[in-house]
């Protein structure tokens, strides 16, 4: 079943913007919209995770949790989320800090 996505992106590729846009509609610059089934929506992330590069990524799609939606982030990023009993919040790390959250989030994975 289709459901809605929002992709907002970072100082990313001018290709990967493309890529986005056959299957989205980019509102404003780096954010993008679409309704896509959740293969597509996987299959896009994939794209986007391989291709971020020094940029950064995040997903938000309806999901069947308290909030109603799940956040997927790629790339180097200054907001991190988290899992606070159930609840899906962001945490902010310091310039420095941001290599190694990274490195500790994806090793979770």
């Amino acid at each position: 079943m289709p459901s809605m996505v929002v992709i907002a992106t970072t100082a990313v590729p001018d290709h990967l913007r493309g890529a986005l846009s056959r299957w989205t509609t980019e509102v404003v610059p780096g954010i993008f919209v679409g309704t896509t089934s959740a293969r597509v929506r996987d299959e896009i992330w994939r794209a986007v995770t391989d291709t971020v590069g020094d940029g950064a990524a995040v997903l938000i799609h309806p999901a069947s949790t308290e909030q109603g939606y799940a956040i997927r982030t790629a790339g180097t990023r200054r907001r991190v989320p988290v899992d606070f009993d159930g609840l899906t919040l962001m945490r902010m790390t310091g310039i420095s800090a941001t290599a190694t959250s990274v490195k500790k989030e994806q090793s979770r994975r």
